[in-house]
């Protein structure tokens, strides 16, 4: 009998559990996109100004998970288990050297959080910055990203996703939108529901990448004077 809740939506499968636990159960994925907790959370102070009264009310859940960073044993379980990684928050994790780091670049300044968030990756290729809000309004997880950054990094791999932080399931939604098989793994019960709410919601709208249209055929003109 399973130990893990799995829920299977569309080309999503997504797991209720501890990734510790289940990534040693999974086959080997072609890419990992995911966001782990920093391991920040003493530094991560609310206030009334710049956006902070949502996230101040936020802080109790947010500083339960984000108190421990990914351990090195985990990080390995995670490097291992794909060819191309995406880790936000590298900077945080003892990693390998990189020389393709991505940025988001957060237009707004001043505010308490950081202006610019670092994503470690392995691939061999330059810097990349995406320009994106520091949240969207319809937000359900304290350090939920963009819809369109996290598409801007699917788009950078190939194959299978596989998110083993998966919060409210931000990489599964880019994932159902490009047409991308996905795979979540969320501790949290809470936000496990809120990704599967928002992953069926993404597969029931047209998909970037429905099935091809049958192409025209060209006639060939010299055919008819043969």
């Amino acid at each position: 009998m399973s130990r893990f809740a799995v829920e299977h939506i569309g080309d999503a499968t997504l797991y209720l559990g501890d990734c510790r636990e289940i990534l040693p159960t999974l086959e080997r994925v072609d890419a990992v996109v995911t966001d782990p907790p920093y391991g920040i959370a003493e530094k991560w102070q609310g206030g009334s100004r710049h956006g902070w009264g949502k996230a101040s009310t936020e802080a109790g859940l947010r500083n339960s998970w984000d108190n421990e960073a990914p351990s090195g044993d985990t990080l390995a379980q995670i490097l291992s288990c794909s060819d191309q990684q995406i880790i936000w928050g590298g900077n945080y994790f003892p990693l390998p050297p990189s020389r393709c780091w991505l940025v988001w670049n957060k237009p707004e300044r001043g505010f308490t959080l950081a202006e610019a968030e670092l994503a470690w990756t392995n691939r061999d290729n330059v810097v990349r910055v995406f320009d994106a809000p520091r949240s969207e309004p319809d937000r359900k997880h304290p350090t939920q990203k963009p819809v369109a950054l996290m598409s801007w990094c699917v788009e950078k791999t190939s194959g299978v996703v596989l998110d083993p932080f998966m919060g409210s399931g931000t990489t599964g939604v880019a994932c159902v939108k490009l047409g991308r098989k996905f795979i979540g793994i969320e501790i949290e019960p809470k936000y496990f529901a809120i990704a599967c709410k928002r992953i069926e919601e993404a597969w029931k709208q047209p998909r970037l990448f429905d099935e091809p249209k049958p192409k025209a055929e060209q006639l060939d003109l010299m055919e008819g004077l043969s």
